[in-house]
């Protein structure tokens, strides 16, 4: 980890992949030369959340454009 400004520079791997991070997501005390552990997880309530708000809204668009844009017969 090095920190520069607001951000940590994080390598990742052996191949050293290079991770922005907002330096307030950190634990407290971390600091240059610091190994971390980063751990990233499926949250599937989240998910089912999200893609509910998401469907919602491209119904809402959906209904938005047919009323713009009706179909004549």
């Amino acid at each position: 980890m090095k920190a520069e400004g607001a951000f940590a520079i994080v390598l990742v791997d052996e191949e050293e992949i290079k991770i922005n991070i907002p330096r307030q997501l950190l634990p407290p005390g971390a600091r240059e030369s610091n190994w971390l552990k980063i751990v990233l997880e499926l949250d599937p309530e989240d998910t089912k959340k999200q893609e509910a708000k998401v469907k919602g809204l491209l119904e809402k668009l959906k209904n938005k454009q047919h009323i713009n844009n009706p179909v004549s017969s």
